[in-house]
């Protein structure tokens, strides 16, 4: 199995973040953690504004800092099964989770969509 590396794109951003928004830096880093234990093999780059998860051609995450919040993408949201009913979004394949804290992550049920996510790449 590939361990994951970070690039010096995602170092920078991160570095950033945690300089101007260290409040936003604690939640990425959290959904961060929980991305990378669950998809190791994840290439993780920055795209559209924030930090974005691939294996092969396949989207599997992004995490973009917004004003007051940070949305958590699922490239293939539309086929997961919103239990918590915590998804947003009504397009063809993409939904994503608003979180405005680091304690969101656990109330929102983060890894439980994170962990369907996973059955994609399967």
């Amino acid at each position: 199995m590939k361990r994951f590396s970070m690039d010096d794109s995602v170092r920078t951003f991160l570095v950033q973040l945690e300089t101007f928004k260290p409040e936003q830096y604690e939640t990425v880093a959290s959904l961060r953690r929980i991305l990378l234990k669950a998809q190791p093999e994840a290439v993780e780059t920055i795209m559209y504004g924030g930090i974005i998860y691939k294996i092969n051609k396949l989207l599997l995450f992004g995490i973009f800092p917004r004003k007051n919040y940070i949305t958590l993408e699922f490239g293939l949201g539309a086929e997961l099964n919103d239990e918590y009913s915590v998804l947003e979004g009504a397009g063809k394949e993409r939904r994503h989770i608003k979180i405005s804290s680091v304690s969101e992550v656990e109330s929102r049920k983060v890894s439980y969509y994170v962990e369907q996510s996973c059955l994609f790449t399967r």
